[in-house]
């Protein structure tokens, strides 16, 4: 396969580059060697010279961006999938409930540091004042959006703004409410300096960081904090800033191949259209030949030919050429809502389910689970006898129990696979939402109606918001009449967010801050109700440890988080 080729030429090279740096290291016979003064003192006096110089460092920040293509394991450490290689990520372990001090969840001061370097030293370079304060907001923004991802795992962290040298770098953990502000002081700061959008010139590249992406992180720092009303403020903020829902009016004539009347009792002709233009508006978002739409506040770019992401190899089966390192589970194959009603579908019970997938060939019963369901369920999962013309012509997912690089659930991942670049053998180089439009509707929803009474119905606002994001996908719009109360909405809106965000990282948070953890965490099974992973929960998962490698450096990080 070409992507474990290129792997395998990627651990040549860093071997043969390690070779050679050790040689070029080696001291010459040369009275001069000694005189040679230190790399960093040559690259401090040569390299900060002019604008393009931070430009270059500054982009070197953007490079450690969070999230990317890891947020799939991310969900691989909740309900929603199933990490199945443990060092691929610390996601396996997590999930299982067992993760110790011995290992190293993601603590990183790496992006932290370079921004720290990078305010440090722009000081001095001679260039424009505007341009100067923006690249400076823009890195500041990379370092709360750091901090913001450390505070949530580990809860008190060292708040470092300074670069650490022999005296200075064994410092404390800062109390969590410190860090919190910090952040939110950091967001609201560089919001009031960034610009809305890029217009694509020399250093104003589209993709760059917004005032639109400060202002939705800040929306969902304050909503992982419960802090409701100023959360609902900051999303609807960003929902009167240029940005919207991505879709599309038309069907390639690879998708229009995919025969849905067999999964779904289309009424008529409209509801078939209004179906598949949904699968679609969801699907194709995520693909490269859209990058940039009108969704995307926040994303992790990727350089053609340069700078590739593996989602295709890591979602996809054997069959085509992946490793199925993260798979879907039941639970959230459960969620998907019905298309017809845009209301909850019941579970099938496990045996049941069983007994159908081993009499499938003469018992049709067990495909039914899988019919008259959301759109984006289609486009985001692979189940038996699945339709994807687009892959390939004629593909039709099979799962293969026990299978080399198959998964062990009985699913797999569609969404975030880019079908051109499989076509072609080539990496993906979509590039990878961190936040999007989408998020921000729901974190509106979500906030406003925790902020109303559990008896009162809330705003027609939140509704409103709901039905932009069902629209799209081709479902019903919500039932206001049933779902008339904070109380009988919220459910809801959690279920909503879980099918609109599945592999995009937020449901590590949602179980943790919504307190469900520990009911959904529980042992996975798949299809045929062969056991798939044993899973475990105890509170101390609310937070990862600080690794013991780190304490053994700098004892001032103790005490760690309760019961490591």
């Amino acid at each position: 396969m070409l992507l474990k080729k290129n792997l395998n030429m990627k651990k040549q090279l860093l071997i043969i580059s390690s070779l050679l740096g050790v040689a070029l290291t080696q001291p010459a016979c040369n009275k001069d060697f000694l005189d040679r003064p230190y790399q960093r003192e040559i690259e401090d006096k040569t390299f900060w010279t002019n604008a393009n110089d931070a430009n270059l460092a500054l982009n070197a920040c953007y490079q450690q961006i969070d999230y990317g293509e890891w947020s799939i394991y991310d969900d691989g450490k909740t309900d929603n999938a199933h990490a199945q290689y443990p060092w691929e990520s610390a996601a396996t372990v997590i999930s299982a409930g067992d993760v110790t001090s011995a290992n190293n969840v993601d603590w990183s001061f790496e992006s932290i540091r370079r921004v720290n370097n990078f305010l440090d030293k722009v000081q001095d370079v001679p260039m424009d004042a505007d341009l100067k304060a923006r690249f400076e907001a823009e890195a500041r923004f990379l370092r709360a959006f750091r901090y913001a991802n450390m505070m949530n795992q580990f809860g008190d962290v060292p708040i470092m703004t300074f670069l650490p040298d022999l005296t200075n770098w064994n410092v404390p953990r800062d109390k969590r409410a410190d860090v919190l502000k910090f952040i939110i002081d950091e967001l609201k700061a560089v919001a009031a300096v960034l610009p809305p959008s890029y217009g694509g010139s020399q250093y104003n590249e589209v993709g760059r960081i917004t005032k639109g992406a400060a202002v939705a992180l800040l929306a969902r720092v304050y909503l992982y904090e419960g802090m409701w009303t100023e959360a609902a403020e900051a999303a609807q903020q960003v929902m009167g800033m240029n940005y919207d829902l991505f879709k599309v009016s038309e069907e390639s004539a690879s998708d229009a191949a995919d025969d849905y009347s067999q999964w779904v009792d289309f009424a008529n002709a409209d509801e078939e259209k209004r179906f598949r233009l949904g699968l679609r508006s969801y699907e194709q978002q995520f693909w490269a030949k859209n990058n940039n739409n009108v969704e995307v506040i926040l994303d992790r770019q990727y350089l053609e030919q340069k700078d590739p992401k593996y989602v295709n190899t890591y979602l996809l089966s054997d069959d085509l050429g992946g490793w199925s390192s993260v798979t879907p589970t039941q639970a959230l194959v459960n969620d998907y809502m019905s298309f017809k009603t845009g209301k909850p579908v019941a579970a099938l019970d496990p045996a049941v389910r069983a007994q159908r997938y081993e009499n499938r060939e003469s018992d049709p019963t067990f495909y039914d689970e899988y019919k008259n369901r959301d759109p984006r369920f289609y486009a985001s999962i692979l189940f038996e006898h699945a339709p994807w013309n687009t892959i390939t012509q004629g593909y039709e997912f099979t799962w293969i129990p026990g299978g080399n690089n198959c998964s062990r659930t009985g699913y797999n991942f569609r969404k975030f696979v880019d079908p051109a670049a499989w076509q072609a053998g080539l990496d993906n180089y979509a590039n990878h939402p961190i936040i999007r439009f989408a998020e921000v509707l729901l974190t509106y929803a979500e906030a406003k109606t925790a902020a109303t009474a559990a008896g009162t119905q809330p705003e027609a606002s939140v509704y409103d918001a709901l039905d932009r994001i069902r629209v799209r996908a081709g479902m019903p719009v919500i039932d206001r009449a049933e779902y008339n109360t904070a109380a009988k909405l919220m459910p809801v809106i959690r279920q909503e967010r879980r099918i609109e965000l599945a592999l995009e990282g937020q449901r590590y948070m949602d179980i943790r801050r919504w307190e469900t953890a520990p009911n959904v965490m529980t042992t996975i099974y798949n299809i045929s109700n062969g056991l798939a992973q044993t899973r475990s929960w105890s509170d101390k998962l609310y937070l990862m440890p600080i690794p013991l490698s780190e304490t053994d450096k700098n004892p001032n990080l103790l005490p760690n988080n309760p019961d490591y």
